[in-house]
């Protein structure tokens, strides 16, 4: 929603209910079928829905007059489209609340029963947002290449970094598209998705470049050897560090994950993955690209040398 604009509600239920029928009864009334998910158990739910979300004129007298007939407010109340979208969303849940009025339903003060919580994102702040995570995430590749770069005085590594970092992004990605509809709680791509993104590479990138480090030290202690062989020992001299800080990591990301809110449950789970991901692209995607590039690179001069003599 973050990226395309819509409202969210999260609403609470005194019992369990069913999301398929919450779906046809709100899509009755929206007129096209949100987005309804089960978030927590499963006597809440979330709603997410682009109903109206572009509309941006004063409500016409027929909305208004809807509006009143629903929540049984004089007509001396201002009605705007947010009201009104709300009112909707009342009317569709209305035969899962039971007892509970409109004003009791989306009353802010401590309840059991209800809107928990509502959010609305328009078209345009979508559109800033999803400008300003394209440009957050293109510009720490860039830069992490150039300081790979700098530090290492060799493309070849900047390559292979950003390589892995690309892999981490794209496994993430999709294994949130493949269970978004099948986990239990919120999946949704967001600002805090970007963020989880962004740390992920951060931590990738830390153990990326722990492990170039010992390919560097080992390459001038070791000059006789075949690259190979270097790059072979430099892997297996950082496995033991690299999977005992990876290990600590996940566990700490797991109890949260477990005994956190479901607020926070999503951005955890991408935590989570890309955490495996990342330590293994260091050692697995990383490395390779600096050893197949750089090999090239020598074959390339080679034959140039060759040529002159």
């Amino acid at each position: 929603m973050d990226f395309t604009g819509g409202h969210n509600y999260i609403v609470r239920f005194a019992d369990n209910v069913s999301v398929n029928d919450v779906k046809k009864s709100l899509a009755a009334e929206y007129g096209e079928a949100p987005e309804v998910k089960t978030f927590g158990g499963n006597d809440q739910i979330k709603v997410t829905t682009k109903y109206l979300i572009d509309y941006n004129d004063e409500t016409t007298p027929e909305m208004k007059e809807e509006f009143y007939a629903i929540t049984n407010y004089s007509e001396s109340k201002e009605v705007d489209v947010d009201d009104y979208v709300e009112a909707k969303l009342f009317k569709g849940l209305e035969p899962f609340l039971g007892d509970v009025d409109y004003k009791q339903f989306v009353s802010d003060q401590d309840k059991k029963i209800g809107r928990m919580s509502s959010q609305k994102v328009g078209p345009t702040i979508a559109d800033d947002i999803k400008t300003s995570a394209i440009y957050a995430v293109i510009f720490s590749l860039i830069i992490i290449f150039l300081y790979i770069l700098i530090r290492f005085s060799n493309w070849q590594f900047g390559l292979g970094a950003v390589a892995a970092l690309l892999h981490d992004v794209l496994v993430i990605l999709g294994i949130y598209s493949i269970f978004y509809t099948i986990m239990p709680f919120s999946m949704e791509i967001d600002q805090s998705f970007i963020a989880a993104i962004l740390t992920v590479v951060g931590y990738s990138i830390n153990d990326t470049v722990v492990v170039f480090d010992r390919i560097r030290e080992y390459l001038g202690l070791y000059k006789k050897r075949g690259r190979k062989e270097i790059l072979d020992t430099a892997l297996n001299s950082t496995l033991a560090r690299t999977f005992s800080t990876s290990l600590s990591t996940f566990v700490v990301l797991l109890t949260i994950f477990i005994f956190g809110g479901e607020m926070i449950r999503g951005f955890i789970f991408a935590m989570l993955v890309g955490v495996v991901v990342g330590t293994y692209s260091s050692l697995f995607i990383a490395t390779p690209v600096v050893y197949d590039t750089v090999k090239a690179d020598e074959r390339k001069r080679a034959l140039k040398g060759a040529k002159r003599k």
